[in-house]
């Protein structure tokens, strides 16, 4: 049996050694590297609860701001960028419709719209409110890289129908209360032919409640577009991270 020179045993020994302490220094690498991955999942899943917080915090104050500001007096009537307007109907014969002395009741018509739409709108609060609550991780990251209205759009999407159903019973009470039903209808019986023309009648609770609604989500996309555009409108620590970019 050979035996091995004094230097080659110490060269073999030290590269013993050497593989031994790469071994070790690679299995520490690995440790860290492992300790770093489970860090940065626990990260993920703390932005990830913030980013859900903050969209929540952001939808909860917009609805809240769009609502008292239309859900008042004048909220709708006062604001020339959310009063409704009458139908296109009424609109196409509002010249005879005038020169036959219906001017007042149509000024009266007009006004009652908008307070139909002002007394219905607080009722979106509780809708807004389980829709808020019901708000994903998923919902919450579409929402957060989408347009300026993603957030509006969620909520027109996940509200629309429900306010929709629990709009129209409150306008067609203002409505019934102001004999605004009956003066439409009375009103495009005399247009007679020119009210076929302009599209015949109308379904006058069903109109208000659309409108109700388009000016309610337009005021939200306004308050959605302001928390991502403008630092000051971003009034909490959580607005402020979360659109921080």
């Amino acid at each position: 049996m050979s035996r091995i020179a004094p230097k080659a045993a110490l060269v073999l020994m030290a590269t013993l050694f050497a593989g031994m302490a790469y071994a070790e220094g690679w299995k520490d690498f690995a440790k860290q590297i492992f300790q770093q991955s489970g860090a940065a999942q626990q990260g993920a899943a703390l932005a990830d609860a913030e980013i859900v917080q903050g969209l929540r915090e952001a939808l909860a104050k917009g609805t809240r701001s769009a609502i008292l500001q239309l859900g008042r007096t004048d909220g709708f009537w006062a604001n020339d960028r959310f009063r409704i307007p009458l139908p296109s109907t009424v609109v196409k014969a509002d010249t005879f419709m005038r020169a036959a002395g219906y001017g007042p009741q149509i000024d009266e018509m007009h006004l009652s719209f908008n307070r139909a739409a002002e007394q219905a709108v607080p009722v979106a609060a509780d809708v807004f409110s389980q829709a808020v609550q019901k708000l994903t991780i998923n919902d919450a990251r579409n929402i957060l890289s989408g347009p300026p209205d993603a957030a509006t759009q969620y909520f027109r999407k996940a509200t629309g129908e429900t306010l929709a159903i629990q709009f129209k019973p409150l306008v067609a009470k203002v409505t019934a209360g102001s004999g605004l039903v009956q003066q439409y209808e009375k009103m495009m019986a005399s247009a007679g032919p020119l009210a076929a023309l302009a599209g015949g009648g109308a379904d006058v609770n069903t109109y208000v409640t659309n409108k109700a609604l388009d000016g309610l989500f337009l005021r939200v996309a306004e308050e959605e577009k302001a928390i991502r555009e403008n630092p000051a409108a971003r009034t909490s620590d959580i607005l402020k991270k979360v659109f921080a970019k």
